[in-house]
């Protein structure tokens, strides 16, 4: 029986002349935590569109939980918790109104819904009684991610949902997921915030315009990958032959590179080189890998 709870196949969108999705196919499997990581633009809202039935693509297919985008989107979004990067309230319910509104959607679990959607607001520390409107941006965050986390959903898609959130909350909410993937459920968040997704996430998808650059597990992904800075004794050029560069940043005799595939003897071949005064090799952080592969032309 397959593991995959989410695909997307060969899937482009555009509006217009902009092309926002160019032939995008990955798997996310189930019990872990997927970062879908790119710029401003590079496609990540519309990716969570397509997958939940709210935007058709120009072609390609996509799944969630064994359901067809296209077909069974009204049961994919009963069956997915969301929370979209602007939470969408009626503003004139109160934080126990929406609960007890957004609970008649599941009927067989109306009960356990409530129960769960009280623990979490006392959790975030939201006044029931208080009207969704006068509430603040990171308020409304947190009243959006207690009704995506009630039903206790098998499948999480999150876009940005940690923006507006104050710093403990943050950390609560975040290290919630990671106990989520340990039960078997499945997380897939769009973030910004890339130093958090390092903590959290067991796979990465990096976009650039478009374009899916890489998946990849993220421990694998951070163990061959190296931060190489060599300072050199004579100011010429340098070139690293024993790895696939990604970034490479020169600044008078000191150059740093980002790269790949790093051949076992390097560190031997750096040392026999005599214009070379000293060298650094290390693991990168995921931010520093996501800033090198947005670097790249």
């Amino acid at each position: 029986m397959s593991n995959t709870v989410l695909e997307l196949n060969c899937v482009t969108k555009s509006f217009g002349a902009n092309l926002v999705l160019d032939h995008l196919s990955y798997q996310v499997s189930g019990g872990s935590v997927f970062a879908l990581l790119g710029e401003n633009g590079a496609g990540k809202t519309t990716t969570i569109r397509i997958l939940l039935g709210l935007c058709e693509p120009d072609s390609g297919s996509s799944s969630v939980l064994g359901l067809d985008s296209r077909k069974d989107d009204l049961k994919i979004r009963q069956a997915v918790g969301y929370v979209p990067e602007q939470p969408i309230l009626y503003d004139w319910m109160t934080v126990e109104e929406i609960g007890k509104f957004s609970a008649t959607f599941y009927p067989i679990g109306y009960v356990n819904f409530l129960k769960r959607y009280f623990d979490l607001i006392r959790q975030y520390e939201l006044n029931q009684y208080a009207k969704i409107k006068s509430l603040s941006k990171g308020m409304k965050a947190k009243v959006s991610l207690a009704l995506a986390l009630s039903p206790d959903p098998e499948l999480l898609i999150l876009d940005e949902p940690t923006s507006g959130l104050d710093a403990l909350v943050r950390h609560e909410f975040l290290e919630s997921m990671v106990d989520r993937a340990a039960t078997g459920k499945t997380v897939f968040l769009s973030s910004h915030q890339i130093a958090e997704v390092e903590r959290i996430a067991d796979t990465v998808a990096i976009m650039k315009k478009s374009k899916l650059l890489l998946v990849e597990p993220l421990e694998e992904l951070k163990k061959t990958t190296s931060i190489l800075t060599v300072t050199l004794n004579e100011e010429i050029p340098l070139e690293v032959p024993f790895a696939t560069v990604i970034e490479q940043r020169t600044n008078g005799r000191e150059h740093r590179f980002l790269g790949r595939g790093l051949r076992a003897d390097a560190e031997q071949l750096l040392k026999e080189d005599s214009n070379i005064a000293r060298f650094e090799l290390r693991t990168p952080t995921l931010e520093e890998i996501f800033v090198g592969y947005m670097s790249k032309q």
